[in-house]
């Protein structure tokens, strides 16, 4: 499966935005949250009766999922495996043609599926682009996975989860191409638990002590496997248990994922990340796992004992929470340190990221206020807006421009 001709070697020269794989997929990145977000703050705007709504080719909850799980952050997340995962094997840089045909593919993908609210016959064409290009991605990083190497498990952890992506996509396919009526439930269920959960569950085990340890004065660096396994193998049960419609049996697997997350939020020493801003927004966004976990399996104890509660507050402290502030943290420190610039947030990424923390908090309050919901879902959607937008406008302008400190990449 390993082909070496994906690594290492003099690259012929190319325009600075296609010098490494998490710049074209950054930017993309950046440039569909905006996108898809602006679309939802318009519906929500349109729902509490400030302007008139949009109209909709397909259920709003079904397409906000798809944006968000497949189409917002993916992107980013092709990006950082395909930039990162190439050290932790020892390997040489992902060459361009690779990473090139899973970007253009996904990019092409994603604007044709925007076309589709227009125009939603485009969807199930779009859809194939970006099940195309998500495959093309997984099979790059097949190579990087598999290669030979003293500990693989991080690397296969995080291929495997990625690769999960693959059915869920088919799915949302059956439902827009062949009119499958349960396609885009089963592929949220996917597309959250079985990629996104695992993926970033992964990525946080393996990277927030390695950098907590650069910056904590004796740091034990603590990452045992076995919490690993416990926090992976139980987002799989939570999928099975989502998809099989037994919600009142999921306090079991979040339960177990809320204690171990807990467990390793505070053996990872949260309080002592404040020492450096950057740590800080990786340890607090972690933090949003265990809540969300705990929220998921109290709900869960609830519906088993016949009452209905929290709504979507568990899944909005999941995505919003945890993904987004994640995003935002992991994302930030890569630009940051794979363009050359001193591994260190300014006053205006740390406040953009506590501006997070708010969207989050009161996207999971709109659930619990049944008067203010609207409201409140429409002050979490534009607070998101112009948070990620004055994100994007000072990350963007780094993946056009050559690294500070001269080096390639």
């Amino acid at each position: 499966m390993l082909n070496l001709a994906h690594f290492g070697g003099a690259r012929p020269h190319r325009p600075v935005l296609f010098a490494a794989p998490h710049r074209v997929m950054f930017l993309s990145g950046a440039l569909q949250t905006v996108g898809a977000f602006a679309w939802w703050a318009w519906l929500m705007a349109g729902r509490a009766g400030v302007v008139p709504p949009p109209g909709l080719p397909w259920p709003a909850a079904w397409l906000h999922g798809a944006f968000a799980v497949y189409g917002v952050f993916p992107f980013f997340v092709f990006g950082f495996l395909m930039t990162a995962m190439p050290r932790w094997q020892g390997l040489g840089e992902i060459g361009g043609r690779s990473y090139l045909l899973t970007w253009a593919l996904l990019t092409a993908g994603w604007a044709l599926f925007h076309a589709g609210l227009l125009w939603p016959a485009l969807f199930g064409p779009a859809l194939w682009l970006v099940l195309a290009g998500w495959i093309a991605g997984v099979l790059v990083l097949a190579d990087v996975a598999f290669a030979p190497g003293d500990d693989r498990r991080h690397a296969l952890h995080a291929w495997a989860a990625l690769a999960a992506g693959v059915p869920g996509l088919a799915c949302l396919i059956g439902y827009a191409s062949f009119g499958w009526q349960s396609g885009p439930r089963i592929a949220e269920a996917i597309g959250v638990w079985a990629c996104l959960v695992s993926l970033f569950m992964v990525v946080c085990h393996r990277m927030v002590p390695f950098f907590s340890a650069s910056v904590i004065p004796k740091y034990e660096m603590v990452r045992p496997y076995w919490a690993l396994a416990v926090l992976v193998g139980a987002s799989i049960v939570h999928l099975l248990l989502q998809i099989a419609e037994l919600p009142a049996w999921l306090w079991l697997p979040d339960g177990a994922m809320a204690v171990v997350a807990s467990w390793l939020s505070w053996r990872w020493k949260l309080r002592e990340s404040f020492r450096a801003r950057l740590l800080a927004m990786l340890h607090l966004g972690f933090l949003w796992l265990p809540a969300a976990l705990w929220l998921s399996a109290g709900q869960s104890l609830a519906l088993a004992a016949g009452h209905t509660v929290l709504g979507l507050a568990p899944l909005h402290a999941l995505s919003i929470g945890f993904f987004g502030s994640m995003l935002v943290a992991m994302v930030s420190r890569v630009t940051l340190g794979h363009s050359g610039r001193t591994l260190q947030a300014d006053a205006a990424t740390w406040h953009l990221f506590l501006g997070l923390q708010t969207v989050a908090l009161l996207r999971v309050g709109a659930e619990l206020s049944a008067s203010a919901y609207n409201a409140l879902v429409l002050a979490a959607a534009v607070l998101w807006l112009l948070i990620f937008g004055l994100w994007c406008f000072k990350m963007i302008p780094i993946y056009l421009r050559p690294r500070a400190d001269g080096r390639p990449g």
